[in-house]
């Protein structure tokens, strides 16, 4: 089966040679003719799969054979990176088509927005910048045809989910189709799906699982010993882009900046970060001008470069289901990717959840060249006589109870974990980072 299939609008068709696509993707082959039809549509799909075109190419479609009258197409995205990657993906594929696609989200100044939303056919925004927006009276939903909500429980993790039913109350309740697209399928998206879709078709591609595309490795190591076992990760493993989970934003911008100075070309993806800055962060890695990217799980959303070759999670993700977004992140598109683990004794319940949620063990690695007894990650300078050392936030070593640590503390914090006899695949040619 090829594009053409669809018998899109040859202004459309146009805009998918241009772009290079091809073969149509499974969740493609089965969403698009639906939503052609103009079904409402419960999409499950893991990232990564191509469900971004399941709701584009049918709304320029849509768009092309009526009237130019207002905002036509509203798509509601967690995060700013996500909507960004969709905007770009309609200005790709409605090259020709003359439609205008506008995002609205925060961080950046509202008035310029305010400009370009009286001309706008489609809108790509986050929930909060949109309510704002709605208030001000500077967006006109009244004409709207179609309502997409992409990563649907990302939004419910975030606490958009009251925000979301306050915009629907602003949007027309007959005559609309709704899309709703989401990796996973909590309690509460469900609520959400019965309450907005009517009479809805659902397709799921997957089984709300990694996509079996990317091979999983756990590797155990003592917690103040893993920014060490990272380097040495990531010195023998050949790579091509790598990202890095980390759970909080310190830490994300801490392991970048120690990245850098090991000689790696990275950068850190956190919401402290101006939208400048992140903007700047997200293209060059897609560029190839970052080779690693450190990233929170909200940060990191929308991030789609296909030649991820790695995610690693440096922070065991708090949840299965964050566990499969992550690494969703590679094997993209029939792509293959790895994704590897740190992981400590306080990880145990998450390694057995872990393990349900991919329906199999994941293998345990060791590093034959990596010192796991070594007391410290790095040695600490002398203090002088009478000063106080003032710890940080994100202290990565353990407190101390004033006794030095040993080798046998280090072994003991994955000795449960029985790793496996070191892989010497691992130990490969050292990335261009």
């Amino acid at each position: 089966m090829n594009f053409e299939a669809f018998k899109f609008h040859p202004q459309i068709a146009a805009g998918i040679t241009a772009a290079g696509y091809k073969t149509p993707t499974p969740i493609q082959t089965k969403a698009i003719p639906k939503v052609m039809q103009g079904s409402d549509l419960m999409g499950l799909a893991q990232t990564g799969t191509g469900k971004t075109a399941v709701f584009v190419l049918p709304i320029l479609h849509r768009l092309l054979k009526g009237q130019r009258r207002n905002v036509r197409a509203l798509i509601i995205a967690p995060t700013r990176e996500l909507a960004e990657q969709i905007h770009q993906t309609i200005e790709v594929l409605g090259s020709k088509t003359g439609l205008r696609s506008v995002t609205a989200y925060g961080g950046v100044g509202i008035h310029p927005q305010i400009q370009q939303l009286k001309n706008a056919d489609i809108v790509v925004a986050c929930p909060g910048r949109l309510l704002d927006h709605i208030n001000r009276k500077t967006v006109d939903l009244s004409k709207l045809e179609v309502l997409v909500l992409d990563e649907a429980d990302q939004m419910f993790d975030m606490g958009f989910l009251p925000d979301i039913r306050r915009i629907l109350k602003h949007l027309p309740q007959s005559n609309r189709q709704t899309l709703l697209f989401s990796a996973t399928m909590p309690s509460q998206i469900r609520s959400l799906a019965d309450d907005i879709l009517n009479n809805s078709v659902r397709v799921q591609v997957g089984n709300e699982a990694p996509a079996d595309t990317v091979s999983h490795a756990f590797y155990p190591v003592a917690r103040h010993l893993k920014t060490a076992l990272l380097l040495q990760l990531l010195k023998n493993t050949s790579t091509k882009a790598v990202l890095i989970f980390t759970r909080t934003k310190h830490r994300a911008r801490q392991l970048g900046e120690k990245l850098s100075k090991a000689g790696y070309q990275s950068t850190s993806l956190q919401g402290n970060l101006s939208q400048a800055r992140r903007q700047d962060a997200m293209n060059g890695f897609k560029s190839g001008k970052y080779k690693v990217l450190v990233a929170t799980d909200i940060a990191a959303r929308g991030i789609d470069v296909s030649n991820v070759s790695h995610v690693i999670n440096y922070d065991m993700p708090s949840t299965p289901e964050t566990y499969i977004h992550r690494i969703g992140r590679t094997g993209r598109v029939q792509r293959t990717g790895e994704a590897f683990t740190l992981i400590t004794a306080e990880d145990k319940q998450m390694v057995k959840a872990i393990h349900g949620a991919i329906g199999m063990p994941v293998e345990q690695r060791t590093l034959a060249d990596f010192n796991y007894h070594a007391p410290t990650e790095t040695p600490t300078p002398p203090r002088k006589q009478g000063s106080v050392e003032k710890q940080p936030k994100d202290r990565q070593t353990p407190p101390t109870t004033g006794r030095k640590p040993n080798r046998r503390s280090a072994k003991g914090a994955f000795a449960w974990f029985s790793p496996q006899k070191p892989r010497m695949a691992d130990r490969s040619s050292r990335p261009t980072a």
